[in-house]
């Protein structure tokens, strides 16, 4: 049992006290945020500003820059989206649905704008180094479409997050956070239970209409 958490937590022993509570205070605030998104709650949103601005920092420190701009961009699109899921029309907020044609069209180009920004960051700061950076520049794309899709409360957005989720586990781990990736295991099962709470939302919407 010892060998196994020594295996798990050991690169902590390197880093400061003061980072170590902000990755725990991160990814708590991050799996809140996740469970209120799932629960069709505004509260996603401050939570969410509180977890990412906090990963910003770490992250920008550690030298991870794709997290970083990923964190930066979730923190930036969440002032939007906390402005859609409160705007009203005809008193009614902005309802959960999915997307149409020109939502996939911008969802494909924010993939492809994200690929080609974020490729074009680390070869600027000449990161493009490691396999890692591959993955990171794919993860970040998914994460992006699918941040943007949550702002627009479209339910597609968990499938992006389920994938990027998934892909994200053993990557983090890889880079050293540990909590972070289990941060990551978490929101897997978060995600799926939130795809399927928003579908019966959906569906009950629709049955109504």
């Amino acid at each position: 049992m010892l060998q196994i958490f020594n295996y798990l937590f050991e690169q902590y022993s390197e880093y400061e006290t003061l980072d170590i509570i902000l990755e725990i205070t991160g990814v708590v605030f991050g799996l809140l945020s996740v469970w209120f998104s799932k629960n069709n709650n505004i509260l996603v949103f401050p939570t969410g500003m509180i977890s990412t601005s906090i990963f910003v920092y770490l992250l920008y420190k550690w030298i991870l820059l794709g997290d970083m701009m990923i964190n930066a961009y979730y923190f930036i699109v969440s002032i939007y989206g906390w402005y859609v899921w409160t705007r009203k029309e005809n008193n009614v907020v902005t309802p959960i649905s999915t997307l149409n044609y020109k939502e996939k069209k911008i969802s494909i180009l924010i993939f492809v704008f994200s690929i080609i920004f974020v490729y074009s960051i680390y070869v600027y700061f000449d990161k493009w180094d490691s396999f890692t950076a591959y993955i990171d520049n794919f993860t970040t794309a998914i994460f992006f479409v699918g941040m943007w899709l949550m702002a627009k409360r479209k339910i597609e957005n968990w499938i992006f997050w389920i994938i990027g989720d998934i892909i994200s586990i053993p990557l983090y781990f890889y880079k050293g956070l540990t909590f972070t990736s289990l941060q990551y295991l978490i929101f897997t099962f978060i995600a799926i239970a939130g795809y399927y709470s928003w579908k019966k939302i959906l569906n009950k919407s629709n049955q109504t209409a």
